[in-house]
Formats: structure tokens, sequence, C-alpha cells
């Protein structure tokens, strides 16, 4: 008689390529999925309506996809370990697979549950899934974990690539199991405004082939940069809850390479490799230094001194700070749950460095917002742009005016987010308006009822190197 095995999807809302689903099917032809809405998960202070709204629809497409194989996507609310023991105590199972994170809570909250289904008689089986290479796989010559990102990227990318896992066949329905309606988003405890890109496997591949067999991903390295382009994948949010398998994203770029005839497509596709490869050297970083969740890499760095003031938070938060390329970016994502990467580095180099607001402040409210918000990406990122983090060269200031003007060069990305400047010709859009030079810029946005430049960029940035030069004045001399 077959005995059933559970299958604890988290996040890996897929069929295809997916390690736990294929090693489950391995050990029994009865797989029986099961998702747990995690209470501690859902009532963190930074969990982002829009991606439990994204995660709800993509839970909707996975229970179609197994209805399809003939079998049932069980869900429960509550503590994984509690559901998980009483599923497999109610349907006779003897093991439960899942694919590992990273995250510091969901490695405590997986050795809890390990425990406490051994105690019960239960085996245990989970694997890496998430990353081309896991946190042990991309050492230096001496066997330590890599800090820079640079090194780290010449070692990942020699590693062979292991091939997608195709769907099992075969697998046999739990005949008692019925499948239950998903909650709702109010059932959970959420109001989503934000406007969410449809979820689930077959969003995801159409995304995919659309990037790489459309080939605008051997025009990646140049509209990247550009807002107003759709020049990115907009996979992010398809790789945060795994409804497309990262070998299977792998796959498509070496299909592509066998088709590039220049150098330009050569180092586009290099480029967007790279960006898989950032994805997978944050986690690194969290998995191995998991201090980085609430501290600066570089922990002399949690004595910068910051102003932290409420009221030009609030500003920034709103897009009402006076800068038309951080207001267009921070209104993109109250509406959307999504930011261009390029605006992201923009508004965070903003906050930190010219508002003088802790990074923290801002790693949290990308978390509340973005529909894509995942631990280690959006950390790195902050840690980056802060200049707290593993970056070797860190002092790094990005100039609004001059991002805006090199970016946004006709003022289509500010018009779209910040419509009430949508009159005014382009340079009264791109110049900043905080010095003479800018002063007639300043008039006519006033005229729209866009509000004054809340700092004086040139007057921060001194501010902040004056500030982060103090705290590696310490170090140096410590």
């Amino acid at each position: 008689m077959v005995s059933p095995v559970l299958l604890w999807h988290r996040r890996d809302l897929r069929l295809q390529d997916n390690a736990a689903l294929h090693e489950a099917a391995r050990y029994s032809s009865q797989v029986v999925p099961v998702f747990i809405f995690d209470r501690q998960i859902l009532e963190r202070a930074d969990t982002a309506p829009a991606r439990v709204a994204f995660l709800l629809e993509a839970l909707e497409r996975l229970q179609e996809g197994y209805r399809q194989l003939g079998l049932t996507l069980l869900w429960q609310i509550g503590d994984p370990l509690v559901e998980l023991q009483h599923l497999a105590a109610t349907l006779g199972a003897k093991a439960v697979f899942w694919n590992e994170d990273v995250e510091p809570f969901a490695r405590q909250r997986d050795s809890r549950v390990r425990a406490g289904l051994a105690e019960a008689g239960i085996q245990c089986f989970s694997g890496q899934d998430m990353l081309l290479h896991g946190p042990g796989e991309v050492l230096t010559q001496a066997g330590d974990p890599y800090s820079v990102f640079t090194p780290f990227w010449r070692r990942w990318r020699s590693l062979p690539k292991r091939d997608p896992y195709p769907i099992p066949k075969a697998l046999q329905p739990v005949p008692s199991l019925q499948a239950q309606p998903l909650p709702s988003l109010a059932d959970l405890g959420f109001v989503c405004t934000q406007a969410i890109p449809a979820a689930g496997e077959a969003a995801a591949q159409a995304l995919l082939e659309d990037f790489c067999d459309g080939l605008r991903i051997l025009d990646y390295e140049r509209s990247r940069n550009f807002p107003a382009e759709e020049g990115t994948s907009r996979l992010s949010p398809h790789l945060r809850w795994g409804t497309v398998g990262i070998r299977q994203v792998w796959q498509a770029t070496v299909a592509v390479e066998a088709e590039i005839r220049s150098e330009e497509a050569e180092a586009s596709l290099q480029t967007w490799r790279q960006e898989l490869c950032w994805r997978e050297f944050y986690k690194h970083v969290l998995a191995h230094w998991p201090h980085v969740e609430t501290s600066s890499y570089r922990k002399a760095f949690d004595g910068l001194e910051w102003e932290n003031r409420q009221d030009r938070f609030q500003a920034w938060c709103e897009g009402q700070t006076g800068y038309p390329i951080v207001d267009a970016a921070m209104r993109q994502l109250n509406e959307t749950g999504w930011m261009h990467n390029r605006c992201r580095m923009i508004v965070a180099s903003f906050l930190t460095k010219d508002l003088l607001i802790d990074w923290r402040w801002g790693e949290r409210y990308f978390m509340q917002k973005l529909v894509d918000g995942d631990l280690a990406a959006n950390n790195g990122g902050w840690q980056w742009s802060a200049g707290v983090g593993t970056d070797p060269k860190p002092l790094r200031i990005f100039n609004p005016a001059t991002q805006a003007a090199r970016y946004d060069p006709e003022g289509e990305y500010i018009r779209r987010y910040v419509p009430e400047l949508a009159g005014l010709d382009t340079p009264a859009l791109l110049l900043v308006g905080d010095d003479q030079k800018g002063s007639w810029a300043l008039q006519e946005r006033r005229a729209c009822g866009y509000p004054d430049p809340i700092v004086n960029h040139k007057v921060q940035q001194q501010e902040f190197k004056r500030r982060y030069q103090a705290v590696q004045g310490s170090c140096s001399s410590g």
C-alpha cells in the first residue's frame, strides 16, 4: 500500500522545476501539496498587502495546476508545525518535503518544525531550490564565503548549472481529499489598493519568453537604466514567490546565448546574468552574516549619526520631496507595488544621503509596499545605497538632477507619475531648482502646486560625508 507524503510549499509556487516536488515524487507516488499561511508572517508590520495579494493569485493558479494532475492542494492558517503534524496524522503521511530558505526567521522555523516532526516519527527532507548555487557552494580557495560581489560573480559563473526538473508523472491522488476555496485577502486581514501584476506559472513563463525570445534581453545593458522604457524582465515578484524556477530562467539565457551575434548583445546578456547573480550574492550574505537583517554589514556604521526627521521621511514616502525623479519613483511604488531598479537606487541614496535618515526606515517602507519585497535583495540594496554594506567603494552619492537628466531625459517617467507637472517643458522637470540656475524651474513648478525641494542637495551631501567620514575615522583609529 502506498503511503502519502506531504509537500510543504512556501516560496516555490510552481510545478515545473521544483526540486522538493521532484524528490517527493521519487519517494512516493502519492504527494499531498500543502500551503500554510503562517500567522507570524501575516502579522508582521512589514508584510505588504501587495505581496499577499500576489501570493493568493499564485496559489489559485497552483491549485488549478494540481487539479489538472488529479491532485489537491490543501491549505491551512496557523503554526506550520501544528498544521503539518495534524495533516500527517490524518493522512498517515510518514514524510514531509520542502525547499529551503536562507532568511533567519525561516531557518529558525524550519529547525523547529524538523525537530517537532522528528519527535512524532515523521521524516523530513529539504534541499536547496531557490538558487542556482546555495550557501556553501560558492567559496574562496580558502573555503570562506565571499563578501565582495565581483570575485563572487567570477566564481559563481564558472560553476556548472543544473538543468530544470521536469513535472513528475504518474502521481496518484489521495481519494479522500477535497479542494477548498482559498481565503480572500480580507479573510487574511489585508486590503490592497495597488495594481498587482498577474501571478502564477503561466504569467511568469510569458514574461520570461517575452524578455528572452523577444530579445529585449539583448538591449538590457542600455534599456535597464531608463525607467520610462520596458527594459527589465519584471520577473522579480515571480522569483520572490517561486512561480518560476531559477534553473528554468538560466536555461532561457543559455538558449539566447546560442543566438548571439554581436559583442553588444553578449554584454547585455552577461549584464542580466549578473543581476541573477546579485540576487544570489545577497542571499549568501544573509545566510553567512545574518546580523545584516537588523544591522549594517560593517557593524561600525551602526554608529552613523542620522537626523531621522519624521516630517522629511513622510514627504519621501508620499512623493512630496520637491525632487521630481524621487517623487515619481515613490509614487510608482505607492501606486503599483513596484519600482524600477535605477529609481530604487536614486530614492535610497536620497533618503540616506540627502535626508540623513536611517536606511532601515526606507528598507522597512519598501517591504511594506513592494510586491517583490525580498529580505535579502531589499536589505542588500539598501545597505549598498547607504554605504554600510559589502560594497568595497561605498561612498557613492546620487545627484537627483543628474540622474533625471541622464535616465529620464525627456521627462516621460516623471510626467507619468507626477501628473501635476505633465504640462511643463522638460527642462522645468529636470532642473532641481534649489539654486539660482534652477530658480525659474522652481517658479514654474510652484505654479502647478508642486512643493519646493525640502533640502539642498549640495549642502546635505557635504553633511553626510562629514558624518560618514567621522565613523570611518573612528574605525581606523580604533
